[in-house]
């Protein structure tokens, strides 16, 4: 009887340790999120390219450095390189200018399919694979939780994009680098399972017109000095609201100059330079469907209201 019990315990021990041993092999096996390192890409509709461009290049100062097509789009699409690794882009199909102007924003990551396959144990819907798209770089596209089109792509070596390297970036350019791109969006909790939950998406500030109200909040790319900036609206958007929130912003540190600048090339802005709630000097400029294109000054001028801003990459 001793001996039984004995075998009985041996037993239920091994049954554990071959428990635990399955556990440990599954949590080695899982999938690590690639880094995702910043705003790859912002595309919007026109209904006119020739006229567009001269808000992207005459005023902003971005050269088109080629054209491409994506999928699903209908219409080629002007590329305008606001530095080797960052795109606005710009696609000749609006129909009319009730539509929302937004195509899909763009992440960069160092790994398209491993970045995929993460995506696929976490059950979020992404394709089947990911192979090399029309530009020779790997890339995929996905649905965030309130319906845009988010793009990651990895450049890689003899791409359209690494080919054009060095190429069209003009000494005109307002900014050399984008700083975030902002969305729509109705539900940040929904929002946050997708982008702060799953991709880690690190929180910077939140804040709105009273410091009760929560319009804008704002999230760091995991592993980047860019962010995400949702527009908070429960209500329906109109075509010109939409405009303002889907929007790029790029960064200067001489706000009074870069106005200068834009009015002597012939636009003249809404407003002029101001300070935000989140306490940054910003210049509100736009296309000819109102779609903006924000110039921050990053590091604060005043205190923020609402809540802390920690962006660890003010300076």
């Amino acid at each position: 009887m001793f001996i039984g019990v004995w075998k009985c315990i041996l037993r239920r021990a091994m049954a554990i340790s071959a428990a635990l041993l399955i556990g440990a092999v599954g949590l080695a096996l899982a999938v690590e999120r690639p880094p995702i390192v910043g705003i790859a890409n912002f595309v919007v509709k026109t209904d006119n390219l020739e006229e567009v461009c001269k808000f992207y290049t005459g005023i902003l100062g971005y050269d088109e450095v080629f054209k491409h097509w994506r999928p699903g789009i209908a219409g080629e699409i002007a590329v305008f390189k606001v530095n080797d690794r960052q795109y606005i882009e710009v696609s000749q199909t609006l129909a009319n200018e009730s539509e929302d102007k937004l195509i899909q924003i763009g992440f960069e990551t160092k790994d398209a399919r491993k970045l995929r396959a993460y995506l696929a144990e976490k059950n979020w819907a992404v394709p089947a694979k990911t192979g090399k798209d029309g530009d020779g770089n790997y890339s995929f596209t996905v649905k965030d939780p309130e319906g845009h089109t988010v793009e990651f792509v990895e450049y890689v070596k003899g791409s359209l994009h690494s080919r054009n390297s060095g190429k069209a970036i003009s000494p005109n350019r307002i900014s050399d680098h984008m700083l975030h791109v902002g969305v729509h969006v109705k539900s940040a909790e929904a929002q946050d399972k997708f982008y702060a939950d799953i991709l880690g998406f690190r929180f910077q500030w939140k804040g709105g017109p009273q410091d009760d109200r929560i319009d804008w909040i704002s999230l760091m790319a995991p592993d980047g000095d860019n962010w995400i900036e949702y527009m908070m609206s429960l209500g329906a958007p109109s075509p010109q609201q939409l405009g303002v929130w889907h929007d790029v912003a790029v960064g200067t540190l001489d706000i009074q100059g870069l106005y200068k600048t834009v009015v002597a090339r012939g636009y003249t802005p809404r407003r002029e330079p101001n300070i935000a709630r989140d306490g940054r000097c910003l210049l509100q400029l736009y296309d000819k469907h109102n779609t903006r294109t924000e110039v921050m000054v990053r590091k604060p001028v005043q205190k923020p209201c609402c809540s802390e801003n920690v962006d660890p990459y003010v300076k």
